[in-house]
């Protein structure tokens, strides 16, 4: 059916709209990253650079005016090769496993979707004359879809990794001048990720449904089946960006402040620690490319999520292509809103000085929300017919208005914001949780590490609420696809929640370039504060990542739902299977954590000894006369993270398919649900008690209240007792935490993709199955 007929269905916006609309946003995105990309690109590193600018009248060389303007650039610019080789060699070696990943996975998936109807070729007609397309051309489809998300994702990590490294060099010079250069530089090429990313993701996703649709033709339903590929694309290759990048980070972070800290008692990132370079890499590796490709796999999944459960209502059977197009839509909106509001904070009203920067960057997620409810309920009014029918599975006759998706989306939009101020709260050092953390560091790090983790499970308390209400709220208004469009709402503003989650380790790297490089204590403090508030905006991205993913994931479960064909009473917690399922579910975010937990342990024990050995036997390292092996702590690092990451992997990807099989399509409904539930709480409470320990020891370290100066500053007691609960939360908040949000959307993917296989072959699992023939 062509999609300018008539419907009984109509909108307000004719097909042209979506069609036009959707690629100019993603292109304008794209090209807004560039010319963002390409106003970085005056600050000069290397021998071009010469003579500083004056600013009101005089010259912000501050302490190194005795040193030759040359040599300092020059040394920036070697330590920015040094981080660029790293962060490449790394990232290329995990995309050659990641490649063998997706060989293996493209077959299988092909394979069993293939297998519904024994490989047949042939189209079916149904009774009202529908044509629908053989199993092979799903499988055929997905596998494609699969293939296009993983590369999208490598792209949106890789390219994360390119323009931070490019950054955080630039951000470090410019320090010298004064806060604001060095923040617009940071904050300018986090946006550039923000917005290269949200464009590639929602262009390649339009792109595939218009090939797609010449493809499948009617049979819209099996189209938008083949789609959910492009979100297990996207989350495989997070999962494994977010592992592998988290324990490379971590084993060297942990490494460099256990000898150089505490042991040797020399500040964060100096240049005489053997791990210093490895890392400033793991920043680049694990925060911004694993955290670039997450946020991609969060967008994809629930704009799978939101197309396949609408392609089943009167949406999808009466072909309303502009409605079919809404989850674009608010994406498309939600890029042009970010945009006016990222101009703001770039050029508008830039932080100037230290108080201004946590100010500014919380803005742009309050004014990105603002500006985006009225272009939402636009979209809503416009793109959907005023009333439809077909979402809810248990009552199909039930109708739900186009307003009613308007609240879905807006629980999510506003939802997200509650909980990155939330997070603000509890993680921030102006606040008053991370201050009694640090508090508590007077009688030691025992105090401080159960104040970090009563803080954080107490964190988890808010957004728990603000979720269940996202839930409650859209499930009442449009069922499933309510849920969908509410985890689409939390992401409206994914722009600008990148652009401020990757201005952290931009401003992290540059403070340790301000060091290696010898700039002196006032760019220290300078690049200290960028980083301080860069930690919180970090730790509002994760709180984003984590809610949006609660969302996603029961929007792809709710999927699942339907391609498995489960009714509500098959999947009453009553029932045994389910139930069994439920636990085994909410045991596997532990298990997942004990892997990565202990596989940083493993390789930071690798890294100390390591630096110690170095420390112990290069004569001259300690008087800074005599250089560290640099190259062998990035080669520990990376080994240890490819070897260690392939464990915790297989756990994810594997379990859907063991339990589908084995044990039927209840008891894997049963085991998405309990790991959702679980993992939630456990994400959220690892990622705030990591980022508050680490703000309590940046709060000691910088004494800028009477309070903080009271506990000792550097060097102190209280200070290696705030280094400590630092060191344990680093893996927390950057390896396990963040890795948990992947964990329940990428099972709760997987099994939407592989359904139609249970469905056909092991709905009640081979196991069962032989129990239940010999009862």
């Amino acid at each position: 059916m062509d999609a300018h007929h008539l419907h009984s269905v109509h909108t307000i916006f004719s097909p042209a709209v979506p069609t036009i609309l959707v690629p100019a946003s993603a292109l304008l995105a794209i090209a807004f990253g560039v010319w963002l990309w390409w106003r970085v690109s005056f600050i000069k590193v290397g021998n071009g650079h010469h003579g500083l600018r004056t600013e009101n009248g005089r010259e912000y060389l501050l302490e190194e005016e005795q040193r030759g303007e040359d040599e300092i650039v020059q040394k920036v610019a070697d330590l920015q090769d040094a981080i660029s080789e790293g962060a490449n060699s790394f990232l290329i070696t995990e995309y050659k496993y990641m490649g063998v990943f997706m060989a293996i996975m493209s077959v299988v998936i092909f394979v069993l979707l293939s297998s519904q109807d024994g490989f047949s070729r042939d189209w079916v007609v149904d009774d009202k004359g529908h044509r629908t397309a053989p199993a092979i051309y799903n499988g055929a489809f997905s596998t494609i879809a699969f293939l296009l998300g993983a590369v999208t994702s490598i792209l949106s990590g890789y390219l994360g990794m390119k323009i931070a490294v490019y950054a955080n060099a630039r951000t470090s010079l410019e320090a010298r001048k004064g806060i604001a250069p060095a923040f617009m530089c940071a904050f300018r090429s986090g946006a550039v990720m923000g917005f290269l990313l949200a464009g590639n993701g929602l262009l390649v996703v339009f792109l595939t449904i218009m090939v797609y649709k010449k493809v499948f033709g009617d049979d819209w339903h099996g189209l938008y089946e083949a789609i959910t590929g492009y979100g297990l694309g996207g989350s495989s290759i997070a999962l494994f960006g977010r592992v592998g990048g988290g324990i490379y980070t971590k084993a060297a972070d942990v490494g460099a402040d256990l000898v150089g800290k505490i042991e040797k008692d020399i500040p964060e990132d100096d240049p005489r620690n053997p791990a210093t370079i490895a890392d400033n890499v793991g920043d680049n590796v694990g925060d911004i490319a694993g955290m670039g490709a997450d946020l991609f796999g969060s967008f994809a999944e629930s704009t799978c999520a939101a197309l396949v459960i609408s392609s089943v209502s009167t949406l999808g059977t009466e072909h309303v292509y502009v409605a079919m197009c809404y989850p674009l839509l608010i994406s498309a909106v939600g890029i042009l809103v970010c945009l006016l509001t990222t101009l703001i904070a770039t050029d508008l009203k830039p932080a100037r000085g230290i108080n201004d920067i946590q100010s500014t960057l919380k803005w742009q997620l309050v004014i990105a929300t603002v500006l985006a409810t009225p272009a939402v309920l636009a979209v809503s009014l416009c793109a959907l017919p005023k009333e439809f029918s077909g979402i809810f599975t248990e009552e199909k006759e039930r109708v739900v208005k186009n307003w009613h998706l308007f609240f879905c989306v807006c629980t999510g939009l506003w939802g997200g914001l509650i909980i990155g101020l939330v997070t603000e709260y509890y993680t921030s050092n102006a606040f008053q949780p991370v201050q009694d953390v640090a508090d508590s560091c007077k009688t030691g790090a025992a105090t401080d590490i159960i104040f970090g983790l009563a803080l954080g499970y107490k964190s988890a308390i808010i957004p728990c609420i603000v979720i269940a209400v996202c839930i409650f709220v859209s499930f009442t208004l449009a069922h499933m696809f309510g849920i969908a469009c509410s985890a689409l709402g939390m992401l409206t503003t994914l722009s600008s929640g990148l652009a401020i989650d990757a201005y952290g380790p931009i401003s992290d790297n540059a403070g340790g370039i301000a060091e290696m490089a010898a700039m002196g204590e006032d760019i220290r403090e300078r690049t200290d504060a960028l980083d301080a508030a860069g930690n919180t905006t970090a730790a509002i991205g994760k709180g984003f990542a984590i809610g949006s993913a609660a969302l996603v994931s029961l929007a792809l479960f709710g999927a699942y739902v339907v391609q498995a064909d489960i009714t509500v009473r098959d999947s009453s917690i009553l029932d045994p299977e389910v139930f069994s399922g439920l636990l085994i579910g909410a045991m596997l975010p532990y298990w997942f954590s004990a892997m990565t937990m202990k596989s940083v342990g493993k390789a930071a024990l690798a890294m100390v000894e390591e630096v110690r050995r170095q420390f112990a036997t290069i004569s001259g390292l300690m008087e800074g006369t005599a250089r560290p092996d640099y190259r062998r702590c990035v080669e520990i690092s990376t080994a240890a993270s490819l070897s260690e990451m392939i464990p915790p992997g297989c756990l994810v990807m594997l379990t859907p398919v063991v339990v589908g099989v084995l044990f039927g399509t209840r008891t894997l409904a049963g085991v998405l649900a309990g790991a959702l539930v679980s993992g939630v709480q456990m994400a959220v409470s690892m990622s705030n008690t990591g980022s508050a320990w680490d703000n309590a020891k940046k709060y000691v370290e910088a004494g800028a209240t009477e309070h903080a100066r009271e506990l000792g500053g550097k060097g102190s007691d209280a200070h290696k007792a705030a280094v400590i609960g630092d060191t344990v939360g680093d893996p927390l908040k950057d390896t396990s935490g963040p890795s948990l949000n992947i964990l329940i959307k990428l099972m709760a993917v997987e099994s939407l993709v592989f359904a139609p296989f249970f469905k056909a072959h092991t709905r009640e699992g081979l196991i069962f199955q032989y129990f239940n023939a010999g009862v």
